[in-house]
């Protein structure tokens, strides 16, 4: 951080990530992503006001001097979606020191991010979903690492766990309960059903993995015994896209984001869906609905004479 933020500045970012880390259970990329973010600000407040600010002066910063930061981001080449994460950082920080210094942060608070397309997931379809399940587990020279991948691809795409949710199960969760408790982001604990097929697609690999079942090992292993690389999962689920002929979008990620829009086009219900998939915010989750939207509007240009 630049010499020119004052100590008590750099005190307390260093408390508010703590902060972060303890009571909002932070995930570490992300207080990486923040710190970086504040750090960047905070350097760049300093230059534009060309005075060290103490936190009083920090929270207390004027529109003009939250616009000219923005804008000093943006002809840097920041992206409108990154500068909005960067203002979010900005702004919990600020929140933060407002409330423990007892000074008013309107200004900054009320400065507005810049708008952005918000990428929508690309789902698979269900017939694809199925497909890249079993080409996935025919194309393995191996029958346990066929079993394993399938089994990996299994829980993906029907309990909507992300690459790292899978490989984080243990050998003590195993045989899976009809309940599943899975640790996400954030350290958010979570509780998914388990799908049949899921359950006898893990069963099925255990048969036939060569190592031992342990209480505290990875459940799924690698060629020589260690946990799974999740590179080896993406490796799998590209040459299952190559062979059926889907788009590169077609990633392990999109059998979580095809979970959750197959159970919204058959009316699962957008709070219930944003429990299983452990989002935060119900904002994330409704990403969802307009993916369904875009399918209907498809079908409906296809389909109505006066489309």
């Amino acid at each position: 951080m630049s010499m020119g933020v004052s100590p008590a500045a750099r005190t307390a970012m260093a408390l508010w990530i703590s902060h972060l880390r303890a009571i909002d259970g932070a995930a570490s990329h992300t207080l990486t992503a923040y710190s970086s973010d504040v750090a960047g600000f905070l350097a760049f407040v300093h230059r534009h006001r060309g005075e060290s600010l103490g936190v009083a002066q920090l929270a207390g910063l004027g529109q003009s001097d939250m616009r000219a930061w923005m804008a000093h981001e943006r002809t840097r080449g920041l992206s409108s979606r990154s500068l909005a994460r960067a203002l979010s950082a900005v702004k919990n920080f600020i929140r933060w020191l407002a409330a423990r210094e007892g000074v008013d942060a309107t200004h900054v608070l009320s400065a507005k991010a810049p708008k952005y397309q918000r990428k929508l997931p690309r789902p698979l379809s269900v017939e694809a979903a199925v497909e890249v399940i079993e080409q996935v587990e025919s194309q393995a020279q191996e029958p346990w690492i066929a079993a394993r991948d399938s089994a990996v691809m299994t829980l993906m795409y029907g309990c909507g766990l992300r690459v790292s949710e899978a490989l984080a199960l243990k050998g003590s969760d195993a045989p899976l309960p009809e309940v599943l408790r899975i640790r996400g982001k954030g350290d958010k604990e979570r509780l998914v059903p388990v799908l049949p097929a899921a359950r006898k697609a893990v069963e099925d690999y255990l048969r036939l993995c060569p190592f031992p079942t342990s209480r505290y090992e990875p459940l799924f292993r690698g060629a020589r015994g260690g946990p799974l690389n999740p590179r080896l999962v993406a490796k799998s689920m590209e040459r299952a896209r190559l062979g059926l002929g889907l788009p590169a979008t077609a990633t392990p990620h999109a059998l979580r984001h095809s979970f959750a829009t197959h159970l919204l086009a058959e009316g699962g219900d957008l709070r219930a869906i944003q429990e299983l998939l452990g989002h935060a915010s119900l904002a994330t989750t409704q990403v969802y609905t307009a993916v369904d939207q875009a399918r209907l509007m498809q079908v409906y240009q296809a389909a109505h004479p006066r489309a």
